[in-house]
């Protein structure tokens, strides 16, 4: 029987310690999940090695919105992966292009680099990338271990011919780990049309925090302008249910 690898995308310690509820097998860590995920707190990887078991890859992504960053961005980014290295991350996640959406290779060599024998993800920046097949060999050369993609869709489930294609260019020289919109209806779906023996999953549930009720007029949010009584967690029960699929 073959076993699935599940990674969960958590956006805080108490989504880390839902993924395992769960019956995750790794989880991927960050912050600020609504802008795509950013680099999470040292704190936050401190207290999720602490409380839990799983294997733990953290995002180092230092703002939203695109992948070509300043020098003082990148500088950041170097900063924070040696900080969540130092503090037990069992991987970096990370994806850094040009302006016309070629690969950064100096950059993504680089934060190789400093990864060393730790687990290397590229994370989707492949999804808006100018030639997926030439980043995916040049991510192979500089020995990048893993690439999380949608195929270069919006959901994965419209991307899984891209994804087989990936994985027939590949060869196994990189593992390609299928997510965006993975869900109990079509888990079983994309991992037969893709072939992939591991998926990214993220599901959430709301919970209530009432100590904002006072006055409702208040939003700390910017113009979305979230709801200040209630934050998502993952859903542990569905994680649960997606394995008992897989």
């Amino acid at each position: 029987m073959n076993h699935y690898t599940l990674e969960v995308c958590c956006g805080s310690v108490d989504d880390v310690l839902e993924a395992q509820r769960g019956g995750a097998d790794r989880v991927e860590l960050n912050a600020c999940l609504m802008l795509g995920g950013l680099t999470p707190s040292i704190g936050a990887l401190i207290a999720a090695k602490k409380l839990s078991k799983l294997p733990i890859m953290t995002m180092v992504r230092p703002r939203q919105a695109g992948f070509c960053y300043t020098d003082a961005e990148y500088a950041t980014a170097l900063a924070d992966a040696e900080q969540l290295l130092a503090h037990g991350s069992d991987g970096l996640v990370f994806g850094f292009l040009d302006a016309d959406g070629s690969l950064d290779v100096k950059r993504t060599r680089e934060l190789a680099r400093i990864a060393g024998d730790k687990t290397k993800v590229f994370h989707r920046a492949i999804d808006v990338c100018s030639d997926w097949k030439k980043l995916l060999g040049q991510l192979i050369d500089i020995g990048i271990d893993r690439v999380l993609t949608s195929g270069l869709a919006p959901d994965v489930f419209y991307g899984v011919d891209v994804i087989r294609q990936m994985m027939d260019f590949a060869q196994g020289a990189i593992q390609i780990m299928p997510g965006a919109g993975v869900n109990l209806k079509n888990v079983n779906k994309i991992v037969e049309a893709t072939g992939c023996n591991q998926i990214h999953v993220a599901r959430f549930r709301d919970v209530a925090d009432t100590s904002t009720s006072n006055n409702r007029d208040i939003f700390f949010g910017g113009a979305l302008y979230p709801p200040e009584d209630r934050y998502s967690v993952i859903d542990g029960d569905y994680i649960a249910r997606v394995r008992s699929r897989l």
